[in-house]
């Protein structure tokens, strides 16, 4: 595909937009002088703007269909090699249909309008919500499932498995610098994040307090004390987040901890978390932030699947053995995520090739 050009179409939740990032180093390595675009949500432009397999990024809310059309009226005189479109919602799949492309890989509209999707994406639509084999037989194939979603993704686009990556301004490095120097973060090792909650949707992809709680004083005497913890969340674990540190707080075992705060920006959130050894981490942004900065991770699933997770050697995970794992309910039970399991996984995690 020399001197011709790749839009890739992938919004959606934070993290699958940064997880997807894992295409770029074999799309680079197979097609290297292709330029190559990314449309994504207003809100995620910055997990890609900077990456270096990116040379352009248009953004786009993609629940606003006036807006998706403007961006395809704007794209309509542009001619793409190639249009990958990994976003199953309507006014997306009418936006990969509006353009012109000698390939097309993903979702799209048939001649009916109804949302279809390419046989060569099929190892991953097929267990979504478009699956040509309906719901039921989706969800099977999803439990079923033992490939990663960077293998899945790389091999029905004929591509080389590569790595997310996300890179960090220098102004959100330096963010996280002071705030190290003004907690006297510097001497304190392990330092282990903590972000075990995840957001309001999903309510059983998080652990509760008092089993975070649980889990810092058991790496407290695994590690001889010789432990600081920092607590991480969004502006929806705020008040989680209060009751967290109260509790570390009132604990009476002596632990050392800093509150990370609710409100920092992406890349702020994400250059703090570039300061821990380890981090524990529900199924959310933080933990394809940490896989993307190749931070060492202890991470736990529940209602969704812990295999499509690659986390390249660099951690462990803590799966549910409840008969609703893999089950994407809100209200899974993830009582068999015990402190114990997550402890294990932690010193396990820290013990990995770091970076």
């Amino acid at each position: 595909m020399a001197d011709e050009s790749v839009l890739i179409i992938k919004t959606g939740a934070l993290g699958d937009v940064l997880r997807t990032t894992a295409i770029l180093p074999g799309l680079r390595a197979t097609h290297p002088a292709a330029r190559v675009s990314w449309v994504t949500a207003t809100g995620a432009v910055d997990l890609v703007r900077l990456h270096p397999g990116i040379d352009e990024v248009l953004d786009v809310e993609p629940g606003d269909e006036r807006a998706v059309a403007a961006l395809a009226r704007d794209l309509r005189a542009r001619r793409f090699a190639w249009v990958i479109s990994l976003d199953d919602e309507e006014p997306l799949c009418r936006l990969a249909s509006a353009l012109r492309s000698g390939r097309l890989s993903g979702a799209s509209l048939d001649d009916d309008g109804a949302r279809v999707y390419s046989h060569d994406v099929a190892p991953w639509f097929d267990m979504g919500l478009l699956s040509v084999f309906g719901k039921r037989e989706a969800d099977r194939l999803k439990l079923a499932n033992r490939r990663t979603h960077p293998a899945i993704v790389a091999g029905m686009l004929g591509l080389p498995v590569g790595e997310p990556d996300l890179v960090l301004p220098r102004e959100s490095l330096d963010f996280a610098a002071a705030f190290a120097e003004r907690h006297g973060l510097a001497g304190r090792r392990p330092l282990v994040g903590l972000n075990t909650g995840a957001g309001g949707r999903w309510t059983s992809k998080q652990i509760p307090v008092e089993r975070t709680l649980e889990l810092a004083v058991a790496l407290h005497g695994a590690l001889d004390g010789r432990v600081t913890f920092a607590i991480f969340g969004g502006r929806e674990e705020a008040e989680r987040n209060r009751d967290m540190c109260a509790a570390f707080r009132d604990s009476p075992t002596p632990l050392r901890f800093v509150d990370a705060g609710t409100e920092n920006s992406l890349l702020d959130f994400a250059a703090l978390i570039d300061l821990c050894d380890v981090a524990v981490c529900s199924d959310s942004l933080a933990l394809h932030v940490c896989v993307a900065r190749r931070v060492p991770v202890a991470c736990f699933f529940a209602p969704t699947s812990a295999a499509e997770i690659e986390l390249y050697g660099r951690g462990a995970k803590v799966v549910s053995t409840s008969p609703d794992y893999c089950s994407y309910r809100p209200q899974a039970d993830n009582s068999s995520i015990t402190a114990e399991r997550l402890c294990a996984a932690t010193l396990a995690a820290l013990r990995a090739p770091g970076r």
